[in-house]
């Protein structure tokens, strides 16, 4: 079955960005001029995806208020005759069909995809995290809608990291029928590295086929209360294949305050409006800091 929904969850705190998250949400801290929602959301447009629901909470109605018409803001624009500034805003809010549902209570990423099963019912469908933006010129999800449509079993994206980091991730025990492509015999939440079965580490893209909210509910609270999305694809995996589909590059994690910056600088340097300034700007900083 085509995968023609998407869930994006955006109900976190964002507490490693404070103090500028404690008066707006995380998803709304842009990447130069544009809110990172906005960079996943138009990820699952380009795949092909209009049917989209997001995981909010308290303190999030600016994400709603983003993606929806704003009549002064383009009344105005168009009486100054800014017609380009005038079509950017409009294609925000006509760019997908946009959902909304609240998770009421933080108990942890697994209990956020668990709260869309009214909204996704009995399709498949892909899941995307905000903290992992993906390159425009990476098509990750299109590629793992492929591997879904292939075998008609879930996909979650996977990445090389050093053992070092592993501890930071789901870290999955492998065993490849592809190059690229893996099932997934096991898959552990934030494991100590020597204990981790692999480097391999889930990244923030996954398509579901339905039977992970069965999964979900058999999953037990884990540290902190919270429910574990791992846990869940853990105990899926057991009962159908689960396939990883590991991919090198084109991801930004914008979850810690240094990555974030790499990928302000990143996006930047590619954009045609600000590159080729920027980037004669950070060869002549370079420079000058070498004689500092």
């Amino acid at each position: 079955m085509k995968v023609k929904k998407a869930v994006i969850p955006a109900a976190g705190l964002g507490t490693r960005f404070l103090p500028a998250t404690k008066a707006q949400p995380k998803e709304m801290l842009p990447i130069i001029d544009t809110p990172s929602i906005q960079y996943v959301v138009e990820e699952a447009v380009r795949a092909g995806i209009e049917d989209i629901l997001i995981i909010t909470g308290r303190g999030k109605r600016s994400i709603e208020d983003h993606f929806d018409r704003s009549v002064e803001l383009e009344s105005f624009l168009e009486s100054k005759g800014k017609f380009d500034e005038l079509k950017q805003v409009r294609q925000i809010s006509d760019m997908a069909m946009i959902h909304y549902i609240r998770q009421g209570d933080p108990l942890g990423l697994g209990h956020a995809v668990a709260v869309a099963e009214p909204h996704v019912g009995d399709e498949p469908f892909a899941v995307l995290l905000g903290d992992d933006l993906i390159s425009a010129s990476t098509p990750l999800l299109e590629g793992m809608l492929k591997i879904h449509e292939r075998y008609g079993r879930s996909v979650i994206a996977v990445q090389e990291v050093s053992r070092d980091e592993i501890s930071l991730y789901g870290s999955i025990q492998p065993e490849f029928v592809e190059e690229n492509l893996a099932r997934v015999v096991s898959i552990v939440e934030k494991p100590e590295p020597d204990d981790a079965p692999s480097n391999l580490a889930a990244i923030g893209r996954y398509v579901f086929t339905p039977e992970i909210f069965d999964a979900l509910r058999e999953t037990k609270p884990g540290r902190g209360g919270e429910i574990q999305l791992t846990d869940a694809i853990n105990l899926l995996a057991q009962e159908q294949a689960v396939y990883a589909y590991l991919f090198e590059d084109g991801r930004y994690d914008v979850g810690n305050k240094l990555d974030y910056l790499k990928a302000t600088v990143e996006i930047a340097i590619e954009r045609d409006d600000v590159g080729p300034e920027f980037r004669l700007w950070l060869a002549d900083l370079v420079q000058r800091k070498k004689l500092l």
